[in-house]
């Protein structure tokens, strides 16, 4: 279930170009602070993937909420689907 929720996350990500040396910047809005950049869009989303795995982590290991995210949320650490 897990693996479920970082896809729909994934899914909700937004992509841009940005003038820099890796030039493709990717971001998910429902999770603050959840952003990369690589010199290629494939490389921006492997590195999006990783950073946002990182960020589940740490917010379950301090407690912090999870948003829900396409009908998945997290509750004490254990994805559950939400009834619609």
């Amino acid at each position: 279930m897990l693996t479920a929720y970082i896809r729909a996350a994934m899914h909700q990500a937004r992509y841009e170009m940005i003038e820099d040396e890796k030039p493709f910047y990717g971001h998910i809005p429902e999770c603050p602070g959840v952003w990369a950049t690589g010199r290629t869009l494939e490389e921006c989303r492997d590195e999006l993937q990783e950073i946002l795995e990182e960020w589940l982590s740490l917010g379950l290991r301090l407690g912090d909420p999870v948003p829900e995210i396409d009908g998945i949320r997290i509750v004490s650490g254990v994805p559950v689907p939400v009834d619609v």
